[in-house]
């Protein structure tokens, strides 16, 4: 094996295992009867076999989020469950970018998906095969995520595993550029024991019915970015990374870890692209936390606040909240994206630039990471997701469970969450007047904001958490006699 091979080879994430209890305790009884009754079957059902998971990151995104949930709380069920994360170069990364737009229906780069790419494909993936091999026994239960692993389909058959590709994101419409992804990807995934899907509406119509499967994402309720937190500690941690005035010196901030040990949230000074100065301690905050990618579309959000809050509304900022790019190895288009909404901020008036905030979460911390998107979100007055395409949307979910008022684009899984002026409004994501209404609206009208975000925690609680999620994925395996 080459040393580029050597560096290609599978990497496996440790993860501890989770205490299901408290997620038991979270349900109302007979929604807590009805899982501790599936849990049970698991453990009888897979036994003695390994559930994998494969993806292409570790960090940055909703997949990497959910794998770490799900598979802390399987393993506190205790079955057998691992997360294996593949290697690839820019090309490849780049690649699979323009298949992840193409599939939101998007142009993306606009660049080919001819022969060349499935040699550059297909290269990077067999580097993996005898890693699989290696690892993988007949009857263990693979699921493979998003195009970055479909290539693995065929080999892990070959293993004897039953094979699930998982395919976070979708266009509600057929287009030009999703039958391209599609023709791309079924040579590689049709062969899968089953295919699933975060709606219905995103499979290719060559998907057999009694193959395709729809299953929603979730939330962990526990986790560092959606666990509960006071006011004052949401205070400490803003002031502590620099996001409110830090008039004074304190203890550092403690949270404890997902591995037990006690963290601190470390003093940050340049964790902004935008508005040297950190939003007043009682100015309201308009939040947006996204991947910077042109279909979360930071930059109309910004445009939507300056032309159309930002005068009504005089004591109001806006915080664009990503992570730090650098830390993202499989999102390539990242940096550019930063780099255009600064480019943006800077052309903006001086009185409105500096309530217009551009926030770098660290990733080399993911706890802390976690942490810091938590108390923003808890800070938001308003949360807005206007996305002009969406898998599901698992950010407005995470705001949803804050009891924050939402504002998002109706597109996607988005509608699937939250039934517009009952847990939350939806917008045309395209229309930024409507989207600027939206949220003035809710400034004005706190009371109203308030109401929406108690019925949209309700809604999370209901639907979108950890045991409706594993609940389906039992479920899947025993009908594939998994």
């Amino acid at each position: 094996m080459t040393t580029e091979q050597m560096a290609r080879r599978l990497h496996e994430v440790p993860l501890a295992p989770a205490p299901l209890e408290r997620l038991v305790e979270l349900l109302p009884a007979e929604q807590s009867q009805r899982f501790r009754a599936i849990i049970g079957k698991a453990q009888e059902l897979l036994d003695d076999r390994v559930v994998w998971n494969v993806n292409s990151t570790a960090s940055g995104g909703g997949v990497a989020e959910m794998l770490q949930a799900l598979i802390a709380y399987a393993l506190g069920a205790e079955v057998d469950t691992r997360w294996l994360v593949i290697h690839g170069d820019p090309p490849f990364f780049a690649l699979t970018k323009r298949l992840h737009n193409f599939l939101h229906g998007s142009p993306g780069d606009g660049g080919p998906l001819g022969p060349e790419e499935h040699s550059l494909y297909s290269a990077v993936l067999e580097d993996h095969h005898s890693d699989v091999q290696q690892r993988v026994r007949p009857g263990d239960v693979v699921l493979l995520h998003d195009p970055q692993t479909a290539g693995l389909v065929d080999v892990l058959r070959e293993a004897g595993a039953v094979v699930i590709w998982r395919c976070h994101i979708g266009a509600d419409q057929s287009t030009e550029h999703t039958e391209q992804a599609w023709d791309f990807l079924r040579r590689y995934v049709e062969n899968a024991d089953a295919l699933v899907f975060t709606r219905a509406q995103y499979a290719p119509d060559w998907v057999a019915p009694e193959r395709l499967q729809v299953i929603a994402p979730s939330i962990d309720p526990f986790s560092l970015k959606n666990c509960e937190l006071d006011p004052v500690e949401v205070d400490r941690i803003l002031r502590t990374v620099g996001l409110a005035p830090n008039g004074r010196e304190e203890e550092p901030v403690t949270f404890p870890g997902r591995d037990g040990s006690s963290r601190t949230v470390r003093r940050h000074s340049g964790l902004t692209d935008g508005a040297s100065e950190p939003p007043p301690a009682d100015a309201p905050l308009v939040v947006q936390v996204s991947r910077w990618d042109r279909l979360k579309d930071m930059a109309g959000v910004m445009t939507a606040f300056t032309d159309h809050v930002a005068e009504t509304h005089a004591q109001a900022h806006l915080l664009l909240v990503g992570p730090d790019v650098s830390g993202v190895a499989d999102d390539p288009e990242g940096a550019e994206v930063l780099a255009e909404c600064v480019a943006q901020w800077a052309q903006l008036p001086d009185d409105v630039r500096r309530r217009v905030h551009l926030v770098r979460v660290p990733m080399d911390d993911l706890d802390e990471n976690a942490i810091i998107v938590n108390a923003i979100q808890r800070r938001a007055a308003v949360v807005v997701q206007k996305s002009f395409a969406e898998g599901f949307g698992l950010t407005v979910t995470e705001a949803m469970w804050k009891g924050r008022a939402v504002v998002a684009g109706a597109v996607g899984g988005i509608p699937d969450q939250i039934d517009s002026g009952v847990h939350g409004i939806l917008v045309d994501p395209r229309d930024l007047q409507a989207c600027g209404e939206a949220v003035c609206g809710l400034l004005a009208d706190p009371d109203r904001a308030r109401s929406l975000g108690d019925a949209a925690r309700d809604r999370v609680r209901s639907q979108f958490l950890g045991d409706r999620h594993l609940s389906q994925y039992i479920k899947l395996f025993g009908q594939l006699g998994g």
